[in-house]
């Protein structure tokens, strides 16, 4: 069974990192507990969005970036393709610099 939490807790590890952060320092900046974030990384704990966004400025990261990482990882683990990083030229045509569709 695929747990997302333990998906979201890998990639938020892993981002840290790669940022050559510890775990105090950015339980620290995203004023969360360190138990409590060491928790989520490791996948016992579920995140709300609002931890998910303090860690995700914390690591100076988009929560956008966090989120997709972790879709591409489930859907490794499902079999299935992963989304590609572009937007595909004829939806970019259909969509506005507003980003509304016309």
């Amino acid at each position: 069974m695929i747990l997302v939490r333990q998906e979201i807790g890998d990639v938020l590890r892993d981002m840290r990192q790669q940022k050559g952060q510890t775990l105090r320092q950015v339980a620290s900046r995203a004023s969360v507990a360190l138990g409590y974030l060491s928790e989520v990384e490791r996948g016992q704990k579920e995140a709300s969005s609002e931890i998910l966004a303090s860690v995700a400025e914390a690591l100076d990261v988009p929560i956008s970036s966090i989120m997709r990482e972790v879709g591409d990882r489930i859907a490794v683990l499902e079999g299935v393709q992963p989304f590609p990083d572009v937007v595909p030229d004829d939806l970019v045509a259909e969509v506005g610099p507003e980003l509304s569709l016309r």
